[in-house]
């Protein structure tokens, strides 16, 4: 099936969820602007997706050089698609954890994906057409403890992108918010075997990566991949704050 959107410009597509998107989009005729930190995994995967013009952006996105070389990548050629998928975590009590680190996440999280909304949409709200994929998590719906700032900086993007959506809706522009549960990355080396209990309810990227794209697509708001992670979605939207925060906080313990 041929996406309505015929270029898109894709944040960490060097591996996990945005290699995949980079695979999806490409194999529904898509071109790609591919973006990562890591030049030789973005050049193999270019030579991989030879049915479509793909073109290779090395930069780093937690720095000001990074994004602002994406934003005139934007500003020069705009895209219909905008994949704002690059994202770090880590975890551990926040007294304890790497303040450097800590600012990187928010640099990546949160403010490069604000800035590349705001540079490709434009275009797309002049042009009457465009679609945006901003990915969250599950995580950014809890206060997790040992997990501060990430689940704040997904918060962010959560509450981000549903007030843009509503803002740029009626100019033609459908704005997608992925908020996926655990997924089998490169960022999760530690998950459980896929085999057991708990690994049956992880997601393999490339089917997290199709739920968005089908979602964008279709004009949908809210791509939450796996009936697990709906149900558990819907469950912590529906509790109260505190019960939330308490359930969390066992959860945290038993961990």
């Amino acid at each position: 099936m041929r996406l309505r959107y015929s270029s898109a410009l894709v944040t960490g597509a060097s591996s996990g969820i945005g290699l995949e998107f980079a695979r999806v989009l490409a194999d529904r005729g898509c071109d790609l602007v591919l973006v990562a930190r890591r030049t030789d995994r973005l050049e193999a995967l270019a030579k991989e997706l030879s049915t479509v013009k793909v073109e290779v952006l090395a930069a780093d996105l937690g720095s000001e050089a990074g994004v602002a070389a994406v934003e005139q990548r934007l500003a020069d050629s705009p895209v219909e698609l905008l994949v704002n998928n690059a994202g770090i975590a880590s975890g551990g009590p926040f007294t304890e954890t790497d303040l450097d680190y800590e600012d990187q996440m928010v640099k990546v999280n949160v403010l490069a994906v604000m800035r590349l909304c705001r540079a490709a949409v434009g275009p797309m709200v002049a042009a009457g057409h465009g679609g945006i994929i901003n990915v969250s998590s599950i995580a950014g719906e809890q206060p997790l403890r040992g997990y501060a700032t990430y689940s704040a900086s997904k918060a962010y993007v959560t509450t981000f992108t549903e007030a843009l959506a509503a803002e740029v809706r009626a100019n033609g522009v459908h704005v997608t918010l992925l908020k996926p549960g655990y997924v089998w990355t490169e960022m999760n080396p530690d998950g459980p075997a896929r085999d057991s209990m708990q690994g049956r309810i992880w997601l393999e990227a490339d089917a997290v990566a199709r739920h968005a794209v089908d979602a964008v697509e279709k004009g949908k708001l809210m791509s939450v991949p796996g009936v697990q992670w709906r149900a558990a979605s819907g469950l912590i939207q529906a509790l109260p704050r505190q019960l939330v925060r308490g359930l969390t906080s066992r959860f945290d313990a038993s961990t």
